[in-house]
């Protein structure tokens, strides 16, 4: 069983930075990709950004050129540097690690909002 806990979600001002994060935990020795997606009310859940054990990079179009993922040496946690966000940002942020069953498992998310 995976557990993922995301944190750092908050209101944030546009133009401003955040900093999520999301810890992993119980079977998630040789995951194949760990990363964030967003989701808002009435619209399907978004990539926003994942990465894979090899260190390739994945990330949406709306976080190109803002946001950046990034681990830590353990494999055990993912961050996601938010810069320059703006109201479009405003949406729940899930954390989403793939096991090495392929298994997809999902935080609880954490709400971003931007707004002045």
């Amino acid at each position: 069983q995976v557990q993922l806990v995301e944190s750092g979600g908050g209101l944030v001002q546009p133009g401003r930075s955040l900093r999520l994060s999301c810890t992993a935990s119980g079977n998630i020795r040789g995951w194949r990709l760990m990363g964030w997606y967003r989701q808002v009310p009435g619209k399907e859940r978004e990539l926003v950004a994942d990465l894979d054990t090899t260190g390739g990079l994945n990330y949406g179009e709306s976080a190109k050129g803002r946001f950046t993922i990034l681990r830590n040496n353990a494999r055990t946690m993912v961050f996601l540097q938010m810069n320059s966000v703006n109201e479009e940002d405003t949406a729940v942020y899930y954390c989403r690690l793939v096991d090495s069953e392929g298994r997809i498992n999902w935080g609880q998310g954490t709400q971003v909002t931007v707004s002045s």
